[in-house]
């Protein structure tokens, strides 16, 4: 009898995998509380990647696996997880990752989501009252593979309640959708990275990202490695220039800017230029039928050095898109554009 083995599944990623991950580690979500994760450890489910495979990785309780996984239930029941988004948010949609997890992993799952002001109170997620709403119903997952679903409502949350049916391993989840930011709270004289992921900040578009994501340009802190970042690969046309465009999470006048190019050392950038546009919507942006002004004039770079900017910033008043210019190409770790807005 031959034998069989279920290979991973590869799906086309529907556009709303472009959003921000809400529930994403390195953006500061954290899986609070799980019924079981005997073989593998809840806080895997948010950390970046799809996870991976080392085959004869062991530890004392089994299999060393690279998610969420829960032992065989012998019981009625099924196994959940409470995640708490990094920030509030209307969620579009879920990529719930099976990979590598093939005759370990679970049949089904769902979602729950509230909006809760203040979760410290909670100490006990079993046998809590909440006003849980299914955002996600009973779905189907397939083995190896990355899930996705739409999310169910557009309501604002922050925190997730991730059913599997009845167990087994889950090896990443994410969570698509709009960063809420309560901009009413924010004065007008108060200066804020406007650029940043938890301010609502996305990056739309770029020419190149062959080595790493242009989104890992506005996630906090200053980058673990040079993996961290924004990288392009080495061009050789003379003159060549890369670009990424982000959208600030609201439009504001830009009065600092700091471009760090921490660990890019043999690979930074020769010199950006930063210019900026005002406009409603990422479409006209992104097609060109902006008119790009010059934010930061061309300014040279170095090595594994946080760079900063103040007296060479243009005035241009309120802006709501940015384009990050490098020359001739390289790797930039966080972009931060510092401003005021306008309520």
């Amino acid at each position: 009898m031959a034998h069989t083995t279920v290979k991973e599944t590869i799906k086309t990623a529907p556009e709303f995998t472009k959003l921000i991950d809400l529930a994403s580690e390195r953006l500061g979500g954290k899986v609070l509380f799980a019924t079981d994760d005997f073989f593998a450890e809840k806080e895997n489910l948010l950390k970046p990647g799809r996870g991976i495979f080392i085959t004869d990785k062991y530890t004392d309780r089994g299999k060393w696996m690279d998610g969420w996984e829960s032992r065989r239930k012998r019981t009625p029941g099924h196994d959940w997880a409470i995640v708490q988004l990094a920030t509030s948010g209307k969620i579009t949609g879920f990529d719930i990752d099976t990979n590598f997890f093939l005759g370990n992993h679970p049949p089904h799952a769902s979602v729950d989501a509230v909006n809760l002001i203040d979760a410290d109170f909670i100490t006990d997620w079993e046998n809590v009252d909440l006003n849980w709403q299914e955002i996600l119903p009973k779905s189907h997952l397939d083995a190896g593979s990355q899930n996705f679903y739409e999310s169910q409502s557009n309501e604002i949350f922050t925190h997730l309640r991730l059913h599997m049916y009845p167990d087994g391993g889950i090896a990443r989840f994410k969570v698509y959708g709009d960063v809420f930011k309560n901009w009413d709270l924010v004065t007008e004289n108060e200066e804020t990275d406007l650029v940043a992921a938890e301010n609502g900040g996305l990056a739309i578009d770029c020419n190149d990202m062959f080595f790493s994501a242009m989104g890992n340009l506005i996630m906090p802190g200053r980058g673990i490695n040079m993996g961290d970042g924004w990288e392009t690969k080495r061009n050789r046309t003379p003159n060549n220039r890369d670009w990424v465009i982000l959208k600030l999470g609201k439009p504001g006048s830009i009065e600092r800017i700091i471009v760090d190019t921490c660990h890019f050392k043999g690979n930074y950038p020769d010199s950006c230029l930063i210019e900026a546009c005002h406009s409603v919507n990422n479409e006209p942006v992104i097609a060109g039928n902006v008119d790009w002004k010059s934010l930061l004039p061309q300014q040279k770079l170095s090595a594994d050095h946080i760079h900063e900017y103040k007296n060479e910033i243009c005035k241009l008043g309120e802006v709501s898109h940015v384009r990050l210019n490098i020359f001739p190409d390289g790797g930039i770790s966080r972009l931060r554009l510092f401003g005021k807005i306008k309520n």
